[in-house]
């Protein structure tokens, strides 16, 4: 029998639910703000996809966030306030998935397509059980659920380790890697999709990279679409992703392309 892709495996935030990635990116401002640190928007990006606690640990390592924090609280960082901050962003985060859980657009009808050709669907993310679990129902409020859900709680670690697509691919028996494609949308997503050595896959107009809601995307002039989308693509490349598209509605016709490729002979 031919090899073709079997399984996808969609992040959350930025990629199919909260356009533009914003309940994460708001509530870790919000918490080191708490602590008297002044981080802006893009340092609290940066590190997107990362488990959470991950992800507050490399915001303290960059050399602008960590001078900051000893401006501010008048040493360097260390474990505890990681555990602090943690434990502060995680009610932040559950008040601003409640206020920003829209499916992004066209996630239902690119489901429907996938499935309606035998690909199962899975979805993985870097939040924790309890922000999971509020996806995963705002998710089903709005017609999407998907056939296995993990978080980066379930795991040794979370991404860039590919952990996460091999407990995806395990629950719903698809292998080898080569069926498989993840799709999310940060560079740690990219990173994860390629140690599992699976078709990796960047979205952008949605993304965290990109960081407007639907609306002030809408509102950017066709110019501007294109150099920020170009951009994206090409940190995306960068990372060793095997295909880019700007929305879930060009992610069918991707994935016929990796069939083509498969049935060459070639392998992510």
């Amino acid at each position: 029998m031919s090899l073709e892709i079997k399984l996808v495996v969609f992040d959350w935030a930025g990629t199919t639910i909260d356009f533009g990635c914003m309940a994460p990116a708001g509530a870790f401002v919000a918490s080191f703000a708490s602590k008297g640190v002044a981080v802006t928007i893009a340092e609290a990006r940066a590190p997107m996809g990362l488990h959470k606690k991950d992800h507050i640990r490399e915001m303290l390592r960059t050399e602008s966030v960590c001078a900051k924090w000893r401006d501010a609280v008048g040493r360097a960082w260390d474990e505890q306030d990681v555990e602090e901050l943690y434990r502060d962003v995680i009610p932040r985060q559950l008040e601003a998935i409640s206020s920003s859980s829209t499916l992004v657009p066209g996630v239902r009808e690119c489901v429907t397509h996938l499935r309606a050709h035998g690909i199962k669907i899975a979805a993985s993310t870097g939040y924790f059980h309890a922000a999971e679990n509020a996806v995963l129902a705002a998710g089903k409020r709005q017609g999407y659920v998907p056939d296995f859900n993990i978080c980066a709680d379930d795991v040794p670690a979370g991404r860039p380790a590919p952990w996460m697509i091999f407990r995806c691919m395990e629950a719903l028996n698809v292998y080898p890697p080569a069926a498989v494609v993840k799709v999310g949308d940060t560079v740690i997503d990219i990173e994860d999709g390629h140690n599992a050595g699976v078709w990796s896959v960047g979205v952008i107009d949605s993304s965290n990279e990109m960081g407007l809601t639907a609306d002030a995307f809408a509102a950017l002039s066709e110019p501007e679409k294109k150099a920020r989308r170009e951009a994206i693509s090409q940190r995306y490349t960068a990372a060793n992703a095997h295909g880019t598209i700007d929305s879930l509605a060009e992610l069918p016709t991707l994935i016929a392309e990796f069939n083509a490729r498969l049935a060459r002979g070639e392998r992510p």
